[in-house]
């Protein structure tokens, strides 16, 4: 199975106005850069662009009217009109609403305080922009998986390694069958083991990952259900993925790494993904959680009296 980022959104609904420009921050490393010209336009002024033909939109942004369709289409819409008219209900959103007091940019010399308003700021956009482009029907597939799966293996590298970690300790305190790979040779070794009842899911921000890429792929070429957790929905990650959940991710900066957004989001999609599951399994996985929290309360009570 392969994937371009045509495919992936085709059949989909249009975007909703405010996951537009979430729509654009995700898409936007995937595009041409005549077309990435267009995106940031309408992201950056959805107003003034609604008010744009397509020759119009076309000559502000240097390009051509074709770019201009085609980018709309990569959006999820049909055509311009329609962008348009998402276009003006941004707008009006906007309007209605108060601006950001802070932006994404942290300087060497910020205030602490102006770190954690900014970057609690960033964190919000984040969880929003990622909420807004979360397809719910592909999530609605992967939890049906899971739910049902025999065996639910997970691959993250660096960052995306501790968010599979996070994964692995939900779904295994609600009695399910998981493990979290970080060496690339057991992932593989393991993934050569899955069969069509079983479950394997990749996480990476840049969905270019070797090290995450190729146990996906054994996985998928074993019958394995599979599952993307990507920042590019065009990535080679989703060739081998059944069913792709995107995350969002905030703006890089020197001190603000990809990885520590990118992050944040895929924390998100697991979230989702868990609860998901914990509804479908209710019956078996409330004992199981019970269960593990009476194991552990121990570790919670203060021994000989308390503190002194």
């Amino acid at each position: 199975m392969t994937h371009d980022v045509k495919e992936i959104f085709a059949g989909e609904a249009p975007p909703a106005p405010a996951a537009l420009a979430a729509k654009v921050r995700t898409l936007a490393p995937s595009m041409t850069r005549s077309m990435q010209r267009v995106a940031e336009a309408v992201a950056g002024d959805p107003a003034g662009c609604a008010a744009l033909t397509v020759t119009g939109l076309a000559e502000l942004t240097g390009t051509s009217e074709a770019t201009v369709v085609r980018t709309a289409r990569l959006l999820g819409y049909p055509g311009y009109r329609d962008l348009r008219l998402a276009l003006a209900g941004l707008a009006a959103q906007q309007q209605s609403g108060r601006a950001p007091a802070v932006t994404a940019d942290i300087a060497v010399d910020d205030p602490i305080a102006d770190v954690v308003a900014k970057l609690a700021y960033d964190e919000q956009q984040t969880l929003a922009d990622t909420a807004a482009g979360l397809d719910t029907v592909q999530l609605g597939a992967a939890v049906a998986a899971i739910a049902a799966a025999r065996r639910i293996d997970i691959y993250g590298v660096g960052a995306s390694g501790l968010v599979a970690q996070d994964l692995f300790q939900k779904l295994m305190r609600i009695g399910l069958i998981a493990h979290a790979h970080s060496d690339p040779h057991l992932a593989v070794t393991n993934a050569v083991q899955l069969r069509a009842k079983d479950v394997a899911i990749a996480i990476t921000h840049s969905g270019s990952t070797g090290d995450v890429i190729e146990p996906l792929r054994v996985a998928f070429e074993h019958g394995a259900t599979t599952v993307a957790i990507t920042g590019r929905p065009g990535g080679p990650v989703t060739q081998y993925a059944d069913h792709i959940l995107t995350t969002s991710t905030a703006r890089e900066s020197e001190l603000r790494p990809a990885a520590m957004s990118s992050r944040t989001s895929q924390l998100l999609v697991v979230d989702c993904l868990f609860v998901g599951v914990a509804q479908r399994t209710y019956e078996t996985a409330a004992p199981a959680l019970s269960a593990s929290y009476e194991a552990l309360a121990h570790r919670h009570t203060p021994r000989g009296g308390g503190r002194r």
